[in-house]
């Protein structure tokens, strides 16, 4: 018991910072989505133009549901922008556009942690369901298998680690991911002229708060994973 408070007592400032980075996206994104970029250039526009910037028109540019929704679909080719992006003529939705882009062009590029997170991208999807279900029936088998001397349990918690580990390395290996294509998102506004410096500072806010949220993402896992292994490997001392 004691343990596990101290686990949540670990674990509690990085929830706090997680819901902290979630409402300033929102709050960044709602203050610049009412700024209009002085181009009058919209979400769709932008990426059009960046897309034939950086040599990528076999990409397609795509609508999708929701807000800040918008992601890069490399096995379809396709950049999807959300209904707060696609047609909006903001500070704000060019600037998310641009990130997109910038994904395309890592991938164009071989930017190097982009291509080990597309690798991972199968390994950390599976991990990330299978994991804790994979901990908790070793747990379960190594109390039920004790008695008989059989090492199955710990095999099931150790797989369940190492796929948990994986999905951490992910997480871990899209944070430089993200602040790249922020980076690059920025200069290419820029250097198109879609953006004055001036707004390129609000873009430049928009994009570090969704940015903050992976940073976030990525400790929690971090703590859960480190909590596994623990339990894990206390179960192997005493065995």
């Amino acid at each position: 018991m004691f343990d596990y408070l101290l686990f949540l007592l670990i674990l509690l400032p990085f929830l706090g910072l997680s819901a902290w980075a979630s409402a300033r996206v929102n709050s960044a994104f709602s203050a610049y989505d009412s700024v209009p970029n002085a181009a009058h250039m919209t979400g769709y526009d932008t990426a059009v133009r960046l897309l034939m910037r950086g040599n990528a028109t076999d990409i397609a540019v795509g609508r999708v549901r929701g807000k800040l929704t918008d992601h890069f679909d490399p096995a379809k080719s396709v950049v999807n922008l959300s209904e707060s992006t696609y047609g909006s003529a903001s500070v704000a939705a060019v600037a998310v556009a641009a990130h997109e882009i910038g994904h395309v062009i890592q991938k164009k590029t071989g930017y190097v942690p982009y291509k080990i997170r597309s690798a991972l991208v199968p390994v950390a999807s599976i991990g990330s369901r299978l994991a804790v279900p994979l901990i908790l029936i070793g747990i379960l088998l190594d109390v039920i298998m004790m008695a008989t001397g059989t090492m199955i349990g710990q095999y099931f918690m150790y797989a369940g680690i190492a796929l948990y580990g994986l999905s951490v390395l992910f997480m871990l290996v899209t944070l430089p991911v993200e602040y790249n294509a922020s980076a690059r998102a920025r200069k290419m506004l820029l250097a198109e002229g879609i953006l004055t410096e001036e707004e390129a500072a609000g873009a430049k806010k928009v994009l570090s708060a969704a940015a903050l949220t992976y940073v976030a993402s990525m400790l929690i896992s971090l703590v859960y994973f480190l909590r596994f292994l623990v339990v894990v490997l206390s179960r192997t001392r005493r065995r």
